[in-house]
């Protein structure tokens, strides 16, 4: 499928964003781009925070997609979508237990992010498989609640 017949980015799902993001990282790893991939790995992470809060807040709430969009923005980042929408949400003892187990494993992920962000710092091959690990389960876990059996796929290298 060429670029020109790719659907805009704008007109794609959020589980379409997801899976692109997730096949992005994988090229990453596979070009041992560590730092790449920990960045879009994160990047995939927060996708799948929307994902939830979509859910929660226009699918469970019936709030209107423009109020949900203006939220996912000024909740900017990992952490901001998990503290400042994902936390509240979260009522029930088994929800805020779903949470606490997400919560470390995204912490982890942004900690690692904000290293190679806002400090620059060059990762190498143990932290990027330690990150994929975190944000492959974390993914997989938070989208399975809301799409039952969902997960993320393993892209090999291109062949030449």
């Amino acid at each position: 499928m060429g670029s020109s017949t790719k659907k805009p980015y704008r007109e794609r799902t959020d589980i379409e964003k997801l899976n692109d993001c997730w096949r992005k990282f994988n090229g990453f790893m596979n070009r041992k781009e560590w730092s790449a991939a920990i960045t879009r790995a994160a990047t995939a992470t927060e996708i799948a925070a929307n994902i939830a809060i979509r859910h929660e807040l226009q699918e469970q709430r019936n709030l209107e997609a423009d109020f949900v969009d203006h939220l996912l923005k000024w909740a900017n980042g990992v952490a901001g979508k998990f503290i400042k929408l994902l936390k509240p949400l979260y009522k029930t003892v088994e929800q805020k237990r779903i949470y606490k187990l997400l919560e470390k494993k995204s912490d982890i992920i942004n900690d690692y992010r904000n290293q190679i962000i806002h400090s620059g710092h060059y990762m190498n091959e143990d932290e990027a498989e330690e990150i994929k690990l975190l944000a492959k389960e974390l993914i997989e876990e938070l989208v399975g609640i809301y799409h039952e059996g969902f997960t993320l796929k393993t892209y090999s290298p291109k062949v030449s």
